[in-house]
């Protein structure tokens, strides 16, 4: 069996690749740079996937939330680009092949959800696009989708903020916390905070992988907190306190308001289809997921 990940040098792909490899499967990336196991977008353009791959997955995508980047123009198309174009050279590539591959598994995002801070989300709740990062996620799922009749099993999991000690928010946050410097973003952190941690993630795209039953959204997140008790659980898992806010006006400075809002504001959502597919998480609840983070 052979998997061919894009973005799978990432932090979410590194996760994945393990995985895979731990349950028999040759895994080959993506990147825009050529390497062991590795090939580039470039060759895909010019050669479509290899004929033996069982499984496609597009993790590919540059970091919103990259405080070295400023929020203007021309970021934005990267962050476009980087998620919408390869995931349609991806699926272009699947329809093109003479052997398509099994499944076509990608990424995508949970701002597809308006933040409310009463109403809960599941894969199936109506949405449509209200802001960039919404619309982002219509484009990108849309480039995903192949013809109905392509024999290509499709799934799209819609990731949350991914907690893990080796990459993302947790890598950002743990020295400040770790000083006792933490706090809520957010003068009361009462805005839903939506996450997964990263072995989950990993977890629920092998879980699509492997299961020929499994089809369709999954939201890729698990038990609903908000950013307090995050923040509570994470002080806690390392011992600290917790008792420097960060004003919300100090990530609009950072961030710019457009990308802040990913963390200002947050939404309640459910990951109701993933349980049903009969996933097993192994951290359900954040402050598990927490203590993971800092062993």
């Amino acid at each position: 069996m052979r998997a061919l990940i894009g973005g799978g040098t990432g932090f979410v792909g590194r996760h994945l690749t393990k995985a895979l490899q731990e349950n028999g499967y040759k895994v080959t990336k993506v990147s825009r740079k050529t390497g062991p196991d590795t090939i580039t977008w470039k060759d895909i353009n010019k050669n479509g996937i290899p004929d033996d791959v069982t499984a496609v997955v597009n993790l590919a995508g540059a970091n919103i939330l990259n405080p070295l980047k400023r929020w203007n123009q021309a970021y934005k198309d990267e962050v476009v680009s980087s998620r919408v174009e390869t995931t349609k050279t991806l699926a272009n590539a699947i329809v093109s092949s003479k052997i398509p591959p099994k499944v076509f598994a990608t990424i995508s995002g949970v701002a597809i959800y308006k933040p409310n801070p009463t109403l809960e989300y599941t894969e199936d709740s109506d949405v449509e696009p209200y802001d960039f990062l919404s619309q982002l996620v219509v484009d990108w799922e849309q480039a995903a989708k192949l013809p109905e009749s392509h024999s290509c099993r499709q799934v799209t999991v819609r990731s949350g903020v991914v907690l893990g000690r080796d990459g993302g928010m947790i890598q950002q946050l743990y020295f400040p916390f770790y000083l006792g410097l933490g706090g809520t973003i957010g003068l009361r952190g009462d805005q839903w905070l939506p996450w997964i941690h990263v072995s989950d993630l990993a977890g629920i795209f092998m879980h699509a992988i492997n299961n020929d039953n499994v089809h369709g959204l999954l939201n890729g997140t698990a038990e609903s907190a908000t950013n307090a008790d995050f923040t509570k659980a994470f002080a806690g898992a390392l011992c600290r306190p917790a008792i420097f806010p960060t004003p919300g006006f100090v990530m609009n400075i950072v961030f710019g308001s457009e990308r802040a809002k990913v963390v200002l504001e947050g939404q309640n959502v459910k990951p109701r289809r993933t349980l049903e597919s009969g996933y097993q998480y192994k951290y359900f609840d954040v402050k598990s997921a927490c203590k993971n983070c800092v062993s």
